[in-house]
């Protein structure tokens, strides 16, 4: 299946009815300006359900030939250098994301515990503070920025549902499978409890939620056109249900599987995402992952 990716440093676009993509809200609330960059960010981003985080970066200015990024500590964490013609044309806005290794020790999945990087692993590597961003612009003149990173993650979203109209969801008090485990847990997996880390960073139900990001995709085979018809919209942190456009709804065939993702988001534009799936627009026959899933459930009630 088509796997979603949410990404706050995307630039969402006006609503386009009849198009491929619906798209509503705003971009990301970087730092705007950034002193002699146009804007810039650092976040992190969690999705609490498939139980991944990653760190998040933004940077937007005119005619750059380079661009770099320092961490508090002063050592480089990115830099990217314009090449050929490229460099003739000039860069301007430069973005991008850290992989998203596993943050929780799932079961069944044991071959995968190496790889599991924790809430604690992350913020260990990860330096909150003043992350500072440099440039080269067209004539060598030198352009430079900062912005901050913080711990503070919200939590996630839960119970998240749609009727057929409405996307709903409540707010959270945790970070879904990226977590902190409690004493007992963290001991058999040997990884530090909640209480070596709610030190570090904030208690996510006590975070702000400034926006909600809410998106509908077809829950689809990569290369499948239906898949480019995503709604996505952002709203305010005191909402807590979407009205999903009926002429979205219908661009869709008949039984599309779809996947929502809802995000809360932090004043620091940290996010966590809640992703659910499962769901069947414009149901006639069912949907083939539906009918999957009820003829395994049979099975196993036969067993």
């Amino acid at each position: 299946m088509k796997q979603v990716k949410c990404s706050l440093l995307r630039k969402p676009l006006a609503t386009v009815i009849g198009a491929t993509v619906f798209l509503v809200g705003m971009s990301t609330q970087a730092t705007e300006p950034c002193d002699d960059f146009g804007e810039c960010k650092v976040l992190i981003e969690i999705n609490s359900s498939d139980g991944d985080i990653g760190f998040h970066f933004l940077g937007d200015a005119d005619d750059l030939r380079a661009m770099r990024i320092d961490g508090p500590n002063g050592e480089k964490v990115f830099e990217n250098r314009a090449f050929g013609p490229l460099r003739d044309q000039f860069l301007t806005e430069s973005f991008g994301e850290s992989a998203e290794p596993p943050c929780w020790f799932e079961e069944g999945e044991e071959e995968d515990w190496d790889d599991v990087v924790t809430l604690r692993d992350f913020v260990d590597q990860w330096e909150a503070g003043t992350y500072q961003f440099s440039g080269k612009g067209e004539e060598g003149e030198k352009l430079a920025g900062e912005t901050e990173l913080t711990f503070d993650l919200p939590a996630a979203p839960k119970e998240v549902n749609f009727d057929g109209t409405n996307i709903t969801w409540i707010a959270g008090d945790d970070l879904g499978n990226c977590a902190p485990l409690d004493s007992d847990d963290a001991a058999d997996n040997g990884v530090e409890p909640i209480s070596e880390v709610i030190d570090i960073i904030s208690d996510p139900a006590g975070v702000t939620v400034a926006a909600f990001e809410v998106v509908m995709e077809p829950d689809v085979e990569d290369g499948d056109p239906v898949g480019n018809l995503v709604y996505s919209i952002r709203v305010p942190g005191d909402t807590l249900v979407v009205d999903v456009p009926a002429l979205y709804l219908a661009s869709l065939p008949a039984d599309t599987p779809v996947k929502i993702e809802v995000g809360a988001i932090g004043e620091d534009d940290n996010a966590t995402f809640t992703e659910v799936d499962g769901f069947c627009i414009n149901e006639d026959e069912g949907c083939e992952e539906e009918e999957e899933e009820v003829e395994e459930e049979e099975e196993e009630e036969e067993e």
